[in-house]
């Protein structure tokens, strides 16, 4: 999820597009979540991969005291597989807790890179073709203000180049289970932005649709489609798809927090129905988890040589996600200021922020902190922060 935040998760990425409906329904979430805190609660950073710090554990120990999260959480794996994990801060400001090492968060728009595999599983299997039309699948559903899904690719739909507007930036002030055809309506009442192919912009809608295809050509849950496509074919024990109205988080997990104004307190909201981010933003998992995914992908164990060169076909993306990004299918290379690129997406969601990234020589690093950073600052820290691990 991403509200007033940059890149890589729900509801919405861009400068251009914070605020509005996204951040009255926030703000609602905020009002029902229980408790308020403030940062004068916060322990000593700890770091749970050596006595002293290295760079990285200095990295989250930063974002504790200079940007203000109440925890932040890292693995690191590095090219022969081994991973070391860190923590800083207080997994839970009303008890002072610790934060568990390589805790679940929600990794918000993470997801959609996971989406974005089974489609592109499917297109290998001959029962999606990336290049045909969603009303191939969907027929009729998707028509509006110059929106018609007779003239929208599959293919757009993955890179963010149909127009289609974010249905994030108008949902209301309600907190509760929202269905994809609901979320899809919601963006149906709003005109495209643009013709389908002819820019980039990145709307979850996108995302609403692919998993919607997903479901029409298998006949199974979007759910299922994950769970058994990706998280046990490559063993991801600590990544899952949240049933409907199950607000909780199964596994130890440091609490996340919302700031609804810059001087104002942390309030709780660990606890939300995710069902406004579905396959847009839904997914909960761990940094570990995260990096055995992205390297996973990049060595081909998740998709044929022929799809993955699909999703590692960019466009630029530079206005949501920093300098020299680039958008593939469901997927986000970053310029490393060591050289080279890194792999990933991000994502963002109430109470979490992460960022991550992987290379081609099997180096990964996920990095979440437990508040959506708002200014521009935190997040060029949190991204620091992964260079630092990816380039060490």
């Amino acid at each position: 999820m991403r509200a007033k935040t940059r890149q890589g998760g729900f509801p919405s990425p861009t400068r251009q597009q914070r605020g509005g409906g996204r951040r009255r329904a926030l703000h609602a979430a905020a009002a029902v979540a229980i408790g308020v805190m403030t940062l004068g609660a916060l322990a000593p950073p700890s770091v749970s991969a050596a006595a002293s710090p290295d760079a990285v554990q200095q990295s989250l120990n930063a974002l504790v005291r200079d940007d203000g999260v109440p925890a932040a959480l890292a693995s690191v794996q590095d090219r022969d597989g081994r991973t070391r994990t860190y923590t800083a801060g207080v997994g839970d400001l009303a008890t002072g807790s610790k934060v568990p090492r390589d805790g679940q968060v929600r990794i918000g728009s993470n997801t959609k890179t996971f989406v974005a595999v089974v489609v592109l599983q499917l297109v290998g299997e001959g029962k999606i073709g990336l290049d045909a039309t969603v009303d191939t699948y969907l027929p009729g559903l998707v028509r509006g203000e110059g929106i018609d899904g007779r003239h929208i690719k599959v293919r757009e739909l993955l890179q963010q180049t149909s127009g289609l507007p974010n249905y994030s930036n108008y949902l209301g002030d309600d907190v509760r289970y929202y269905s994809p055809r609901e979320l899809l309506d919601t963006a149906l009442q709003h005109p495209a932005e643009f013709a389908p192919g002819k820019s980039w912009k990145y709307s979850n809608t996108n995302y609403v649709l692919a998993g919607l295809i997903v479901q029409k050509v298998t006949g199974r849950p979007l759910a299922e489609e994950i769970d058994r496509r990706i998280i046990k074919r490559i063993g991801l024990r600590h990544t899952y798809f949240p049933a409907p109205g199950d607000a909780s988080i199964r596994e130890p997990h440091p609490h996340g927090y919302l700031r609804n104004a810059s001087d104002g307190p942390l309030r709780d909201i660990t606890e939300i129905d995710p069902s406004w981010a579905w396959a847009a933003g839904q997914l909960i998992s761990t940094n570990s988890d995260l990096n055995r995914f992205f390297t996973a992908l990049l060595a081909g164990r998740l998709l044929p040589a022929a799809q993955l060169a699909q999703m590692r076909t960019t466009v630029p993306a530079e206005a949501t996600f920093g300098p020299g990004a680039r958008y593939g299918l469901g997927l986000v290379s970053r310029p490393l200021p060591c050289g080279g690129l890194s792999w990933g997406h991000g994502g963002s969601f109430p109470g979490y922020e992460t960022r991550g990234g992987a290379t081609d020589n099997g180096r990964a690093t996920n990095v979440a902190v437990t508040m959506q950073l708002t200014d521009d600052a935190g997040r060029r820290n949190l991204e620091r922060a992964v260079d630092t691990a990816l380039c060490r």
